[in-house]
């Protein structure tokens, strides 16, 4: 409200200044007092027409901006704990990757997070397993070997080996709880696949069939995860959640 009157206000300006500054405007136009009143109130209607516009637009921004800061505060809370997590049983805490399986698949939900700078260094898509009923839009979770469903926890990333899929890279992952310490028997490793889109696509899904319960990710982003990974000294932790 306060927005909108001081357009009016500022267009009211305008009007006078014209009319008491620029008569010869008036003349060059040969406008009678009737036509000047009906070319105000047009000029009035655009003008709030084009306001209303613009306070609806800003609106819709700043609605879609609060729910990309949630998201975004979500990961940085996840980032935190991570980050004692790992001061306290000694992985690297240079970096750490985060899967988030609440997001929509079409959309970017593996991200290798930088604890020093505090932010994103690079994200992907993420395929999650097929199994027991799993649907492209709600993973179903499993421990059980042969579930070739995904499972949630922190993991501790292993050793690089080679992988016919993708980059021809995978790394070993060691589940740390109960909901994913089976996943050094599942073969359950860090790999990429050549048909994970580099872009989002959403509103599409990705379709099942690209994960036995891997967290699989485009082929751009393993390169970094690879090289990033034969830099570090210490493990990384690997954390996966809905």
């Amino acid at each position: 409200n306060s927005i909108l009157s001081l357009y009016l206000s500022a267009f009211h300006f305008f009007v006078v200044t014209l009319y008491h500054k620029c008569p010869f405007f008036l003349d060059l136009l040969n406008l009678k007092e009737r036509c000047m009143i009906k070319l105000i109130r047009f000029l009035l209607i655009l003008f709030l027409a084009f306001s209303f516009c613009f306070w609806g637009w800003g609106k819709c921004t700043k609605e879609g901006g609060t729910l990309i800061s949630e998201k975004q505060e979500r990961l940085k809370e996840k980032a935190d704990s991570a980050k004692v997590y790992c001061v306290k049983n000694g992985l690297n805490t240079n970096y750490c990757f985060l899967v988030d399986f609440s997001i929509h698949s079409g959309k970017k939900r593996f991200f290798v997070w930088d604890f020093k700078g505090d932010s994103i260094l690079c994200a992907s898509l993420c395929a999650h397993g097929y199994g027991k009923n799993s649907t492209v839009s709600n993973p179903v979770f499993s421990n059980i070997e042969g579930s070739y469903c995904s499972s949630l926890g922190r993991y501790k990333v292993g050793v690089r080996s080679y992988s016919k899929w993708g980059i021809n890279v995978h790394y070993k992952l060691h589940g740390l709880e109960a909901t994913n310490n089976n996943a050094f028997k599942r073969v359950v490793v860090l790999h990429s696949y050549d048909l994970i889109p580099v872009v989002e696509i959403y509103p599409a899904h990705l379709p099942l069939g690209m994960s036995q319960g891997c967290p699989v990710i485009a082929n751009d982003v393993m390169r970094r995860v690879d090289k990033l990974l034969k830099d570090e000294k210490k493990p990384l932790l690997l954390w996966v959640y809905q």
